[in-house]
């Protein structure tokens, strides 16, 4: 059995057991969230796709843990007008432990 949920602007596909890192959410670590967004829940050959969201499913999470990405390089450059940009970033994430999925 799996799910499709939207969380941070994106879509995740998800199992009972699986950890995920998802966009940081403001949750404590060991904390249980509930997400509700929930985009399709299949159970073998049951499918049950919502319009856009399933009525009545939830997935349960646990916050495993609050970290960084690795950092991205960007570098920007002009060629011949003595122009080159160097910036970084690294994006906040959530690890997530996938619990139980209800429709």
């Amino acid at each position: 059995m799996y799910a499709v949920i939207k969380t941070g602007g994106k879509q995740y596909r998800v199992a009972s057991g699986e950890k995920i890192k998802v966009e940081q959410i403001a949750a404590d670590i060991g904390q249980e969230i509930v997400i509700d967004q929930v985009l399709a829940v299949v159970d073998g050959d049951k499918h049950n796709v919502g319009a856009p969201l399933v009525s009545g499913a939830t997935v349960k999470a646990t916050v495993v843990a609050h970290g960084k990405h690795d950092k991205v390089r960007i570098f920007k450059m002009r060629r011949r007008k003595h122009y080159q940009k160097r910036q970084g970033h690294r994006q906040s994430f959530t690890e997530l432990q996938i619990g139980a999925i209800a429709v």
